[in-house]
C-alpha cells in the first residue's frame, strides 16, 4: 500500500506514515495530501490534526471540510525537537510554523536576536540548514545526519509535546467500527443556543466529546462549521441517535461522518 504525507523525507509526518505503509511519497501541503487521497491517487494519507502545545492544525480541519475522505486511524507520537545547524553561528531558524511555535520560549530565551522563517515542513527547514551555514533547522535529532551538529535537544516548551495524526482514506473505506469517531457539522444557521443543542445531543447519551473546533465556512462572515471528535463508535446506537439529532439541527446544512477508528501510539 502506498501512502502520502508531508515531505520531504524526515518530517514527523513521515515518521508517522511509516507506521502505515512502507512506500511513502510526499506533498508540500496538507491540502494537497487530502486532495490526492480524495482523487484516488493514494490509498492512504497521513496528516497532522492536533498538537498538545499548539492545538489543532487549521489547514487539516479545512481540508477535511472541503473534500470527502474517511478517517481510518489515529496515530499519536511524541515530538522531540532539536536545534540542528552546521555550527553555533547562525542568523536564522527555519522550520514549520508549528515547530517554531512549540519552541517559542526556548528560542526567545536562547536566541532572541535570530530571525524565524516558516517553511513547509520541519524537514524542509533542516534541508535549508544543510545548504546554508547561516540557517539552523528544528527537527528530530536523527535528522542531523553526518553534516549537521545537534546544537540542543528537547527544545520544545513542554516535554510532553505530542502530535495526533489522522490516517485518511477514500470515503468508500469509511468504517463505523472503532473507539472514537469524527464528524464535521455545517448547520448553515446561527441562533442563540445552537451550539448548546449540538452538545446536548451527545451529553444526553453520555458520549464524551474529546474535541470540538469551530472554523469559518468561508461562505460569509460569522458563518461557522464544527469539527467534533467523540468517544464512541458510529456503530453504537447512542452515537447513531446523537447524530440523528445533529442532522436535524443541521437540516439546512450538512453533516459529514468521517468515520470511526482506533488510536495507535508510535514511539521514536
Amino acid at each position: 500500500m502506498k501512502a502520502v504525507t508531508l515531505g520531504p523525507a524526515g518530517t514527523y509526518s513521515h515518521r508517522a506514515a511509516r507506521a502505515v505503509a512502507d512506500d511513502v511519497e510526499f506533498r508540500e501541503s496538507v491540502t494537497a495530501i487530502v486532495d490526492a487521497v480524495a482523487d484516488g491517487d493514494y490509498a492512504r494519507g497521513v496528516v497532522p490534526i492536533e498538537n498538545s502545545i499548539e492545538g489543532s492544525v487549521t489547514e487539516t480541519l479545512d481540508a477535511l471540510s472541503n473534500r470527502e475522505v474517511a478517517v481510518t486511524q489515529e496515530i499519536v507520537t511524541p515530538i522531540r525537537h532539536a536545534l540542528l545547524a552546521q555550527s553555533g553561528n547562525f542568523e536564522t531558524v527555519a522550520s514549520h510554523s508549528q515547530a517554531l511555535a512549540q519552541c517559542r520560549s526556548y528560542l526567545e530565551a536562547e536566541y532572541p536576536d535570530v530571525s524565524l522563517e516558516a517553511v513547509a515542513s520541519t524537514a524542509r527547514g533542516v534541508e535549508r540548514a544543510r545548504n546554508d551555514p547561516t540557517v539552523a533547522g528544528i527537527g528530530h535529532p536523527d535528522n542531523a545526519g553526518d553534516d549537521l551538529q545537534i546544537i540542543a535537544e528537547d527544545i520544545q516548551d513542554r516535554k510532553s509535546n505530542a502530535t495526533r495524526f489522522f490516517v485518511v482514506a477514500p470515503m468508500s473505506e469509511r468504517s463505523d467500527a472503532g473507539g472514537k469517531s469524527s464528524v464535521v457539522v455545517y448547520p448553515n444557521a446561527n441562533y442563540p443556543g445552537l451550539l448548546l443543542e449540538l452538545l446536548e445531543a451527545f451529553a444526553e447519551r453520555d458520549i464524551n466529546l474529546s474535541r470540538i473546533e469551530s472554523r469559518p465556512s468561508g461562505d460569509r462572515l460569522g458563518d461557522y462549521l464544527f469539527h467534533l471528535d467523540f468517544e464512541a463508535g458510529l456503530y453504537e446506537d447512542r452515537a447513531q441517535e446523537a447524530l440523528e439529532d445533529v442532522e436535524e439541527i443541521a437540516r439546512k446544512g450538512w453533516v459529514r461522518r468521517l468515520g470511526s477508528y482506533d488510536t495507535r501510539h508510535v514511539l521514536y
